[in-house]
């Protein structure tokens, strides 16, 4: 396998026209598409880092991995992209398995860390979905506007699986 530069014209997004390799199942929609193209506006070198997967097929090559970068940069008008270009008889069992392990999260990340080192705005700048903090579930307002109730509300801690009363003061 090889890097090149490839122009966008020739790529095609994995619509399932290989043989025996579905399409790519993968969608991007809205903000996350936003978030995307963004991101490749803020850094573009990351496409280098990061090269789509390609293999030859026709007069062009079909794109195993990096499916909705190469929609983002289309948006972007990108002519060429960086590409990782497979050997034409890469057999198919390998082809779905770079479609789906692209994107296969293997790790998890630190929240305790993240809260406590990292700034939030730039983490969901970067695209991170950061998981709402559960809020207490409240119960209605009396006239001056305060709770005459709170309705108990268990959150589960993330690393040991404990549950706490998130209504709990202290």
């Amino acid at each position: 396998m090889q890097s090149k530069s490839l122009s966008i014209s020739k790529l095609k997004s994995n619509t399932g026209q290989i043989e025996v390799l579905p399409k790519n199942p993968r969608v991007i929609r809205d903000e996350k598409f936003q978030k995307l193209v963004k991101s490749i506006q803020d850094d573009p070198e990351m496409l280098e880092l990061r090269e789509l997967i390609v293999v030859p097929y026709g007069k062009g090559f079909v794109v195993i991995a990096g499916n909705m970068r190469l929609r983002a940069m289309e948006s972007l008008g990108y002519k060429e992209a960086p590409c990782k270009v497979l050997d034409v008889d890469t057999p198919v069992e390998k082809l779905k398995a770079y479609t789906i392990k692209d994107n296969v999260g293997f790790g998890e990340h630190d929240w305790d860390q993240l809260a406590n080192e990292w700034d939030a705005k730039e983490l969901a700048d970067w695209g991170l979905d950061i998981p709402k903090v559960p809020d207490f579930d409240a119960g209605t307002m009396d006239d001056q506007g305060s709770l005459d109730q709170i309705a108990p509300k268990f959150i589960a801690c993330p690393h040991c699986g404990k549950e706490f009363d998130a209504n709990a003061k202290g």
